[in-house]
């Protein structure tokens, strides 16, 4: 099995000091939500080629959407204006509360 990649890299940086720092996942890749792409009319598969799985007819780019399966073969449509709802604030800088004692 592969190592985890990073999701960030960068560096704490204290006065003079600079530290490497890198955020690894916490969870495991089986725990990720995974989408498809489905076709926004009939709520079916596409393949890679843009064609409805079901009925085989080529797809046009603008009714392409993301779904994600929660049967086989079922779809829940999600909107990019529900994912931006999700989306967290992103920074680059870590914040330091705290130092620990050194004995700890």
């Amino acid at each position: 099995m592969l190592p985890s990649r990073p999701y960030w890299k960068g560096y704490l940086k204290l006065a003079l000091v600079a530290c490497p720092v890198a955020l690894y996942p916490a969870a495991s890749s089986s725990e990720r939500v995974s989408f498809r792409q489905i076709n926004k009319a009939t709520g079916n598969r596409l393949r890679q080629q843009l064609v409805d799985e079901v009925t085989r007819e080529p797809v046009e780019s603008h009714d392409k959407a993301r779904g994600h399966e929660y049967d086989k073969n079922s779809y829940i449509l999600v909107e990019d204006e529900e994912l931006d709802a999700l989306a967290l604030e992103s920074s680059r800088t870590l914040e330091i509360d705290a130092f620990a004692p050194r004995a700890d």
